[in-house]
């Protein structure tokens, strides 16, 4: 055994037991695996402040790498050579440098590197091993700046500085040296002064901090639980204390509401909200010193408009790309020209580029043009009653031109505090190339919701949101959709607890599993979490459970430790490097079945984290899962 490797390679299948997989699953009729993998053509578009240039990402040895090209046309230039993973973000910090985010590994420990349109050469502006750097704001007044956060002074919490991207400067703006109460978010104005910082005491209290400028200390505006959600989201344009927020404070939803800082108060009347769902953004011209918009997703992304020239925008818009969701995804400093990305359920979509003055909008490229969007199968918003009388939320995707009862896959998402949404998913569409339906199911503890919801899901990991699930599969099978006998279920992160869950509460249910990156013992789970997670472990007792006061339900559901209930077949993913799941993780859960002389097929790559992103992996692993459920939904 190779000990310097993460986790007991001694567990992972060997290269034959996944090769046997892949030939199950191969065949001439269906549409290859890597159609729906294969990365990008181009993606991430970025519009250079001036509207000059824009950015994007494309494939460059198998890897996502920077390419600029003027808007006028002429030669793609790249801009950078990382071939070791792709790059997980970039921005424009003028008009002739851009900075980018890479991690190695997938260990998240993100690296801010800086390059630019003339050198072509990388430079690491966060050189600190075992660092996450995150960006506050990209300063659009400031050509030499940005203000980040890093956590190396101390791995749990991290501090904001003010970095110059010429010289690699580092300002430290304020101190986060408190890790019992430790500030967890930042806000600056639209001058790019911070001024706003959330401090999270005790691991469950949320206290909204202030400040008239930074040159004073930070004062305590408002304190809540964190269970009450007041996220301040910009600045007003007139009254400089005055913020606009996303509040669930005395309400259910959150909604979007005008906050005045020194006081902590709600200011006039309630500017939106649902009755089914949360606000999820809002947004503001800085150009014409207004809020445009606020944006809520039902069975889709919709708007309420605050604005009549930023609403007419979006009519033009969509006119353009009927069927299709639109999103204005960046815009030159003038705001005049930008960036549209468009997609559905059916298609990866396009870029389009928008010239306000001229009120043109011109296709840039399509995301993945060897997909043929005829093939693919609609997404459908459902909804059907708990067993306890919660209205439960979810998306089902039923193959073209068939119709039930007929294998199914069901799809819990992770986070868990996170929700499904309406779109492309590759994942989905190619179970449905394959003839099996899918379901995925936003479960009591998804987010967006409201408070009342997402609440329902505390400390019932394995319980009542298992329930939720296990629902859904009785109300396709009522439906006469599924085939009772082939139904399987596949998750990752938290829906691979999901999925072990799943196969070891209600045994008879499924007919095979695949676990990906998920939790498989509570305990060790929360003993393993990254270091920046720790400040919110108290909150994370609360909401999954107390080691010591929740002792015997956390041992109740954990199915590392209750795999003695678990019968059906299971295929387990894991990547090595994952800091939110770590490997040990799968490893129980294999080794426990192994224990009993039970296969678990086993596939472990370690040049990843949470989730494969790496090309060549990604076929390889969803190769691997068609195989598996060939073998056993056949």
């Amino acid at each position: 055994m190779n000990s310097s490797l993460p986790g007991d390679p001694s567990l992972v299948s060997p290269e034959s037991t996944i090769e046997k997989l892949i030939e199950t699953g191969s065949s001439e009729h269906d549409l290859p695996v890597e159609l729906f993998f294969k990365l990008p053509e181009k993606a991430n578009y970025q519009i250079s402040r001036d509207g000059t240039y824009y950015a994007y990402l494309a494939p460059w040895k198998r890897r996502m790498n920077i390419f600029v090209e003027p808007l006028t046309g002429g030669t793609p230039i790249r801009i950078t050579e990382v071939e070791d993973r792709s790059i997980s973000g970039f921005s424009w910090v003028n008009n002739k440098d851009l900075v980018f985010l890479k991690d190695v590994d997938g260990d998240e420990n993100y690296h801010l590197w800086v390059t630019d349109l003339q050198s072509h050469t990388a430079r690491d502006l966060t050189p600190f091993d075992n660092v996450r750097a995150e960006i506050i704001d990209m300063l659009i007044e400031d050509d030499d700046h940005i203000i980040i956060s890093l956590n190396k002074n101390n791995p749990q919490v991290f501090d904001p500085y003010r970095l110059n991207v010429k010289t690699g400067e580092l300002h430290q703006l304020a101190e986060n040296n408190h890790p019992e109460s430790p500030i967890m978010a930042w806000l600056t104005d639209h001058q790019g002064r911070l001024r706003i910082a959330v401090q999270l005491v005790e691991g469950v209290t949320s206290v909204l901090l202030y400040r008239e400028s930074e040159d004073e200390a930070f004062n305590e505006v408002l304190r809540t639980d964190y269970k009450t959600e007041v996220s301040p989201l910009f600045f007003d344009f007139d009254e400089d204390h005055i913020v606009w927020a996303s509040s669930n404070l005395d309400r259910d939803k959150a909604a979007l509401v005008k906050l005045n800082m020194r006081t902590g108060e709600e200011v006039g009347e309630v500017i939106f909200e649902h009755p089914v769902v949360d606000i999820s953004s809002a947004g503001y011209s800085r150009v014409r010193r207004c809020p445009t918009m606020v944006t809520y997703i039902t069975d889709k992304r919709h708007y309420h408009f605050l604005d009549e020239k930023r609403a007419k925008l979006q009519e033009r818009i969509e006119r353009e790309v009927p069927g299709m969701e639109a999103v204005i995804i960046s815009a030159s400093k003038d705001e005049k020209k930008g960036i549209i990305r468009a997609y559905s359920d059916i298609s990866m979509g396009s870029y389009y580029a928008y010239d306000g003055d001229h009120d043109e909008i011109v296709k840039l490229s399509e995301v993945s043009p060897w997909l043929d969007n005829e093939k693919m199968s609609p997404q459908k918003a459902i909804q059907y009653r708990s067993r306890d009388g919660l209205t439960i939320h979810g998306y089902l995707t039923m193959p073209r031109d068939v119709t039930g009862p007929i294998p199914f896959v069901i799809n819990p998402h992770g986070g868990p505090w996170h929700r499904d949404t309406w779109g492309f998913n590759p994942e989905v569409q190619l179970f449905a190339s394959r003839g099996y339906g899918v379901l995925q199911i936003n479960f009591r503890g998804s987010t967006g919701y409201g408070r009342d919801f997402w609440t329902a899901g505390f400390k019932e990991w394995g319980q009542s949101m298992q329930d939720d699930i296990t629902d859904g599969v009785k109300w396709l099978i009522d439906q006469d959709l599924a085939d009772a006998d082939k139904i399987a279920i596949y998750g990752g992160s938290y829906g691979g607890y999901a999925t072990l869950a799943g196969v070891c509460y209600t045994p008879d249910l499924y007919a095979c599993a695949i676990d990906y990156v998920g939790v498989s013992n509570l305990f060790t789970f929360m003993e393993t979490v990254p270091p920046y997670w720790e400040p919110y472990l108290k909150m994370m007792y609360e909401m999954v459970g107390h080691p010591e006061k929740d002792k015997e339900m956390m041992k109740a559901y954990s199915p590392a430790l209750n795999a003695d209930k678990i019968e059906v077949p299971l295929f387990v993913i894991q990547g090595a490097h994952d800091p939110r799941v770590n490997i040990d993780e799968s490893d129980q859960i294999v080794r426990n079945l192994r224990s009993r002389g039970i296969d678990v097929p086993y596939m472990v790559k370690y040049d990843e984290g949470h989730g494969f992103h790496n090309e060549e992996n990604k076929f390889e692993v969803y190769k691997a899962m068609m195989g598996f459920l060939a073998k056993h939904l056949s």
